[in-house]
């Protein structure tokens, strides 16, 4: 529709502010209209439960924003200057990392994430979980020599560790596939002070991943760990790729998803950081128990009936997603000889 349209515009119009501008006040000013225009969409769906999540979206949003412009404001103060890349002092650069890990979704300010998401359409999560982190990202990439380390390192500690937890006892897909953004967080902030680039390398790995699991789980309109069991009756071609795709996540060697997991493990030990990545790795296993748990029940349990629903047979295939899903389902797979030679 035209209201949808007009939304997704403000978010990319936000997001481009936020990467393009060098000063702190147009980068706020970006992550407001970012925030703004994806609150429409959340409430879209006329259900308590999204009104809900439209109201801690915002609420968190605006408290991430109003950190943002302290932070700035006593950079500004100390310094003179609004430019982005000039935060030399420890109290400003940490309450800026507390306000960026709060946008994204990270561990200790994580909690609002699988609740949003639960409360929304799968389409919409998609957005939050993916294009919505990029503002974030890139403020954090553009301060990652002024962040604090120590700091940066247990929140990503934090972040694996609650992921993992958090996901093996949900049912429902959307709430695992939020404690999931929020452990691939956590691998994201380990080497964001050592090695940045390293960092863009797992989001971005990350949200070519999550594009084809969402797209594939809203054509086949599967909400829950139930819905699963009886993907394949309907659907085998998506039950298999779906499993290659949650595999991928999990990161395991030969698919794509192991290659960030594998340079940001590298990065720890080069920095002599063993403990830290051996502690990193361990709460890659929490995550891999419910990765594993959903690609038993997709791929290799049959119930004991098949299903009795009749619409899921007649599944309008929108031909502009399945165009979207195909490529970035097989780059979700295939890719790893090519990104890491």
């Amino acid at each position: 529709t035209t209201a949808t349209i007009y939304m997704l515009t403000g978010i990319s119009i936000g997001t481009i502010m936020v990467t393009s501008s060098n000063s702190w006040m147009l980068a706020w000013l970006g992550l407001e209209l970012n925030s703004f225009a994806i609150l429409p969409l959340i409430s879209k769906t006329k259900h308590p439960r999204s009104i809900e999540a439209a109201t801690k979206y915002f609420l968190t949003q605006s408290t991430a924003s109003c950190l943002i412009l302290f932070a700035s404001t006593i950079n500004a103060w100390q310094t003179g200057t609004w430019t982005v890349t000039q935060m030399p002092d420890k109290l400003p650069s940490t309450l800026m990392l507390i306000a960026l890990t709060m946008k994204m979704g990270a561990a200790p300010m994580h909690l609002w994430l699988p609740e949003v998401m639960q409360g929304t359409t799968l389409l919409t999560s998609l957005l939050i979980s993916t294009w919505q982190k990029i503002a974030p990202m890139v403020l954090i990439f553009t301060t990652s020599n002024h962040l604090p380390s120590n700091i940066t390192l247990m929140m990503g500690l934090l972040s694996t560790y609650l992921g993992g937890w958090g996901g093996m006892n949900q049912t429902h897909l959307r709430k695992m596939m939020a404690f999931s953004s929020i452990a691939n967080m956590g691998w994201t902030l380990m080497t964001l002070t050592s090695e940045p680039k390293v960092s863009m390398i797992n989001i971005m790995t990350y949200m070519l991943l999550t594009t084809p699991t969402f797209i594939l789980l809203a054509q086949t309109s599967t909400k829950t760990l139930q819905d699963m069991t009886t993907m394949w009756t309907t659907s085998p071609t998506s039950s298999i790729t779906l499993t290659f795709l949650l595999l991928s996540m999990a990161g395991l060697p030969p698919l794509t998803g192991f290659m960030p997991k594998l340079l940001i493990l590298n990065e720890l030990i080069s920095q002599n950081m063993t403990a830290i990545s051996i502690a990193t790795t361990m709460a890659s296993l929490l995550s891999l128990i419910f990765y594993l748990r959903i690609s038993y029940l997709t791929s290799l349990l049959n119930t004991p009936s098949s299903s009795t629903s009749t619409t899921k047979w007649r599944q309008n295939m929108n031909n502009l997603k399945m165009t979207q899903m195909a490529p970035t389902a097989v780059m979700s797979t295939t890719a790893l000889p090519t990104l890491y030679p």
